[in-house]
């Protein structure tokens, strides 16, 4: 399983990002996928999940109505569209592939939202 996470940059306040997870290894459609954040010097923070045929989708609360989580099976590739950015979106970006009772993380991206 590989998974590898890239889009991440500097962006101001109020700014727009999409980030990319490309997968590998595994039948990407069978599985959920999920977009989980690390702010320095915090714990992880789940962002948003996405099921394996994309019918069902859940975001926290703190993203909601600005994030927007897709995939594409047929690229293999999960997506993560963020409007109207943050200062406090700062983190560490990271695909999670939940895949037979066990979890595969990609290398993460980093988002940095500031003036």
């Amino acid at each position: 399983v590989q998974l590898v996470e890239s889009g991440g940059d500097l962006v101001q306040p109020g700014g727009s990002l999409r980030l990319s997870c490309a997968a590998s290894g595994f039948s990407f459609s069978n599985y959920g996928m999920s977009w989980v954040r690390q702010a320095s010097g915090k714990g992880l923070e789940w962002v948003s999940h996405i099921s394996g045929d994309g019918a069902r989708i859940k975001y926290g609360d703190s993203v909601k109505g600005r994030f927007t989580i897709s995939r594409d099976n047929a690229k293999n590739t999960l997506y993560l569209e963020m409007n109207n950015l943050k200062p406090e979106d700062t983190a560490v970006y990271y695909c999670k592939a939940g895949i037979d009772f066990r979890d595969y993380w990609g290398q993460g991206t980093q988002v940095t939202v500031s003036p």
